[in-house]
């Protein structure tokens, strides 16, 4: 192996410090596997089936990482879907066959939101994820880091929770109820979040996209797309801060058509990195835009492949980018020869 899981890890954490005038380049080769292990779903049934998986991945990058010499730092999954805070809350979840499960709105009205109560983090489904962690921990040692089960913005597990149909108009006519929901969604969060980290340590793979996080927390906020700037500003640059404040950075993935809220991702405190799923021209605004603020990760793919990039960066990304260069390779072979490649063109 190269560079060991050490160097691999403090080239995260330099990526993810906020760029002082240099460029930071970090890379991740995705290698299609003839024949990719068969799916668990993350089921609550299927808790031995999840542990097994993971360690069977985690071993598969331990592996993985002798013959190529990326930036991936291998990690212990605790996969879940996007459910899992909101069926806490009290959604049902619906569980299909072919996708990760999900949760079926459980609030329809006013009244329904003021009827619904924090719960106790030891009273919820959430405490099964730990038993698969600590399984996963303790086959893996102390130093093998976990990556964080699936986390969404408050509000947007507040948007999973109640009927959007009600919602966006409850935003309007009520916004404190909407806030005081969101409120009690955070305080879950929290909670599971202070355990995982007490039990874990700070160091950590990021729920998604998988990159490593040395101290902090990362979510999903997918419902800006869907509201003007201000009321970003008024529904979610608060939580986002205080959650930030309190872990010592953020990290944002958001796949929603969210232009318009670019400079309000800007005011969120300790924004470490950032990652988008656009077509590639709006990906070269955001490289743009962002590069001088936080680090950034997007899947800029074009029919599926990612961009062909330029030999050198100067010539692929503006000044000040902190860039996740992320390819594709069909086998270990060319695997090798493109990481061969960037190391040559882009060790800046």
């Amino acid at each position: 192996m190269g560079h060991s899981v050490e160097a691999r890890k403090q080239r995260w954490a330099d990526l993810l410090a906020k760029p002082t005038g240099g460029r930071k380049f970090v890379f991740r080769i995705g290698v299609r596997t003839p024949e990719p292990p068969p799916v668990v779903r993350a089921w609550p049934w299927l808790k031995d089936e999840r542990i097994e998986a993971a360690w069977q991945s985690y071993n598969a990058m331990l592996e993985r990482a002798e013959w190529l010499d990326d930036d991936l730092v291998p990690y212990l999954p605790v996969s879940t879907g996007t459910e899992i805070f909101a069926e806490a809350l009290g959604c049902e979840v619906y569980r299909p066959e072919d996708n990760n499960p999900f949760a079926i709105p459980f609030v329809h009205t006013l009244q329904d939101a003021e009827r619904v109560r924090a719960p106790r983090l030891e009273d919820t489904p959430l405490m099964q994820l730990f038993e698969i962690a600590d399984e996963l921990h303790r086959r893996g040692g102390p130093d093998a880091l976990l990556k964080m089960v699936d986390m969404q913005s408050p509000m947007d597990i507040v948007a999973q929770s109640w009927d959007k149909t009600d919602l966006f108009v409850a935003m309007l006519e009520t916004p404190d109820a909407v806030l005081e929901l969101a409120a009690k969604a955070r305080a879950l969060q929290m909670a599971f979040l202070d355990e995982w980290f007490r039990r874990y340590g700070a160091e950590h793979v990021a729920h998604y996209p998988d990159y490593t996080v040395r101290r902090g927390m990362t979510l999903s906020a997918d419902e800006v797309g869907s509201v003007n700037p201000r009321m970003f500003r008024q529904f979610f640059l608060e939580e986002l801060n205080l959650l930030s404040e309190r872990y010592g950075g953020i990290g944002i993935h958001c796949c929603a058509n969210s232009k318009h809220q670019w400079p309000n991702f800007l005011l969120v405190k300790g924004l470490r990195l950032i990652n988008l799923h656009q077509p590639p021209p709006l990906m070269d605004e955001a490289y743009a835009f962002f590069g001088p603020h936080t680090a950034q990760m997007h899947f800029d793919l074009w029919h599926g492949t990612l961009r062909q990039l330029p030999l050198k960066p100067r010539d692929a990304f503006p000044p000040c980018c902190n860039v996740v260069i992320q390819a594709e390779a069909e086998d270990r072979d060319e695997a090798q020869r493109v990481v061969e490649q960037l190391w040559r063109d882009y060790d800046v």
